[in-house]
């Protein structure tokens, strides 16, 4: 066995010492992975819970809901209300904190009537390196991260989550829509909305990593540099369509795609 298979075997022993528990499920790339090893150990004793709310694009939630009714897993779509929470809104760099203690509080308040339940979520080896207010949330509801516990890395979940046939092996990163907003922006449901309009035209025409940056009436495209060439092509009807969206500018930023970005 080497060691990211040791890494794993901890990990599903971990997840099996439980007996139930409740996922927070987004349909990335480590919830997924999470998702599927707890199905494994523990069956329908392993509750997904998933968010629906403003802040989540409604692609990203349907492809989520498909992947684990085609595997078989045992989910449940509860409505949040982040959106609705002025410190959320006034995204003063807490707003990731603000987010996760709606979903934990939620997740808190629903597995309370079935019983004493673990709540897990998919915290990864990567984030102890960056300033993530969410891991404070989590702390609160007593929230554990058995990839971390198990050590796993980004590049490690991806690997095993390829030979577990999962199609989030590869999936790009994603974020909230109100991560789309500079940090000190008032976010409204409208524009954020209109963040998710412009960035449902990028997924359809084929980008898979990409951002739409929200500055009022200036629309800041963040894709891949590899990516740049197949955007100058289409810029004239690129920049059209996401006009419509109510933009007035669109402009392209030459950095690329910038992972943790605060818009």
């Amino acid at each position: 066995m080497n060691l990211i298979e040791e890494k794993e075997h901890l990990l599903l022993e971990e997840l099996r010492s439980y007996g139930t528990l409740a996922v927070a499920y987004s349909g990335g790339v480590d919830s997924s992975y999470l998702a599927d090893c707890a199905h494994e150990v523990l069956g329908q004793k392993a509750q997904l819970i998933i968010a629906d709310s403003p802040s989540i694009p409604r692609a990203e939630l349907q492809e989520a809901v498909d992947l684990a009714t085609a595997r078989g897993w045992n989910l449940r779509i509860i409505q949040t209300e982040e959106p609705l929470n002025t410190d959320y809104l006034e995204n003063k760099g807490d707003r990731c904190f603000h987010c996760k203690d709606e979903l934990f509080s939620k997740m808190d308040s629903i597995m309370s009537e079935l019983g004493n339940i673990v709540l897990a979520h998919g915290a990864i080896e990567d984030d102890k390196g960056d300033v993530r207010p969410g891991t404070q949330a989590a702390a609160n509801h007593s929230v554990v991260a058995p990839l971390q516990n198990a050590a796993l890395y980004k590049k490690e979940i991806r690997i095993l989550s390829e030979r577990r046939g999962l199609p989030t092996a590869e999936k790009a990163s994603f974020a909230c829509l109100g991560s789309r907003f500079p940090t000190g922006t008032r976010i409204d449901l409208e524009s954020m909305t209109q963040v998710e309009q412009a960035e449902a035209i990028l997924r359809a025409r084929g980008y898979t990593q990409y951002r739409i940056r929200h500055h009022g009436d200036l629309c800041r495209i963040e894709i891949e540099p590899t990516d740049f060439d197949k955007l100058m092509n289409e810029r004239i009807e690129l920049v059209a369509t996401i006009k419509a969206t109510g933009y007035k500018f669109v402009t392209l930023d030459l950095s690329g795609y910038l992972m943790g970005s605060s818009a």
